[in-house]
């Protein structure tokens, strides 16, 4: 059995206070017994203005962002995926907005760049994120000590064919934002599917509540199990979700109910 846990936050513009306030809230999950510990997407800074992460912007391997989520997975020893943070690309104007794996010695293990880019337009509610963000390419998935992480964030949800293609996992994670109106309507149904149709966990740390930018996000960070029930969540706030990933449990959902191989495309 390992203990994981989603951290669910209120980013604010400031990667300064984010990275205070990702500190104290990993540090009370690992001091509960997390070995594992996912952050939000955007967790190290939700601006003002879309194109204010432009700004922040990191080189892969250098920067304030990655030093200190390196430095504690170091130090409390465990297995941090860093939700989301933006990652300097070839173009000046966009960021690749990107999940990077750091093992219980600090060490960069695991990266996935967020394919499919949110775009939402309903009344005075509008979003597009390709204004601002070049897409992914890749799947991503990283070897943790319990098993196979299938990596995905956010509006990478709506889209099962990812899932399909990452093979058997034993965790998806899914850093998120997803907005206050469609989070109300879609977020658990959608974490439920992916968790009962791929027959693993899913770990979900979203951004719960109102930010200094106006936008209100969902929360509902959550940990489902393979048979699809909610083990765990945060309505809304700062705070932490924590559970257990069973291999035996997992085991046990596919033995009798062998949907994965009974797949024909």
């Amino acid at each position: 059995m390992t203990k994981v846990a989603a951290v669910q936050m209120i980013s604010s513009p400031s990667v300064t206070e984010n990275i205070a306030t990702a500190r104290r809230l990993v540090t009370q999950a690992a001091d509960q017994g997390a070995t594992l510990v996912l952050l939000p997407e955007y967790w190290a800074i939700m601006g003002l203005n879309d194109s204010d992460k432009v700004a922040v912007a990191e080189p892969l391997g250098s920067g304030p962002i990655q030093d200190f989520m390196s430095s504690l997975a170091r130090e409390l020893e465990i297995w941090l995926i860093g939700g989301t943070l933006p990652l300097a690309s070839d173009d000046p104007e966009k960021v690749v907005n990107t999940t990077l794996v750091y093992n219980a010695r600090g060490e960069h293990v695991g990266r996935y760049d967020k394919i499919h880019l949110f775009g939402f337009s309903k009344g005075t509610e509008s979003y597009n994120e390709s204004k601002t963000i070049v897409p992914g390419k890749h799947v991503g998935v990283v070897d943790a000590p319990f098993g196979k992480v299938g990596m995905s964030v956010c509006y990478d949800l709506r889209f099962p064919e990812l899932y399909r293609a990452m093979g058997p996992v034993s965790l998806i994670v899914v850093p998120a934002a997803f907005t206050y109106t469609t989070g109300q309507a879609h977020w658990e149904i959608l974490l439920r599917a992916r968790a009962i149709e791929n027959q693993c966990y899913v770990l979900a740390a979203a951004q719960g509540g109102t930010h200094p930018n106006g936008r209100r996000t969902w929360g509902h960070s959550m940990l489902v199990d393979p048979w699809g029930a909610i083990k765990e969540v945060l309505a809304e706030g700062e705070g932490v979700v924590q559970g257990e990933i069973d291999p035996l449990f997992i085991d046990g959902v596919r033995q009798s109910l062998p949907a994965l191989k009974h797949r024909t495309m």
